[in-house]
């Protein structure tokens, strides 16, 4: 019997549970270590990096909204702002209808100079993919969505 004949029992199913939770600690440290290596090459510190992913991913915001989807402190994100402000990497300007409010953007030619780090990172993860069937991708995604948004809510209740 394999290790997926015998997870159809309930306590098979435990143990997959657990391997998926296993599995999630893995990618969450090697995510952190990654982004901390790749931030310490570019003169940063991880949570810049993951602060600049979510102004490129969500697009234009506010420095309060930042702060909010980071669960940091506004004083803390007025810092972080001025290092990737340093680094070329975000752009603010005024809020159009709030002058007290400024406007983060995320800078593409940043993007551009630094898309070489991530290059080996996307060629082995599209490699990877070819390995499972659209189906399973589906699962994978709409599962690894689902954790994040479920992480993102933990993060939040810890702030």
């Amino acid at each position: 019997m394999t290790n997926r004949e015998e997870a159809t029992g309930p306590e098979g199913r435990e143990g997959l549970v657990g391997e998926v939770l296993l599995a999630g600690r893995e990618l969450s440290t090697a995510a952190v270590l990654f982004h901390t290596a790749l931030a310490d090459r570019q003169g940063l510190n991880a949570s810049d990096i993951k602060a600049l992913d979510l102004v490129a991913r969500l697009g234009p915001m506010t420095a309060g909204d930042l702060a909010r989807h980071l669960a940091l402190r506004p004083a803390s994100v007025t810092a972080l702002v001025g290092r990737l402000e340093d680094k070329g990497a975000l752009s603010k300007t005024p809020h159009p209808q709030d002058g007290r409010k400024v406007v983060l953007r995320f800078n593409q030619e940043f993007a551009a100079r630094n898309m070489h780090y991530f290059a080996d990172l996307v060629s082995s993860l599209r490699e990877l993919c070819t390995q499972y069937s659209d189906e399973q991708l589906e699962v994978i995604a709409s599962f690894t969505k689902e954790a994040a948004r479920r992480q993102a809510e933990a993060t939040q209740r810890l702030a």
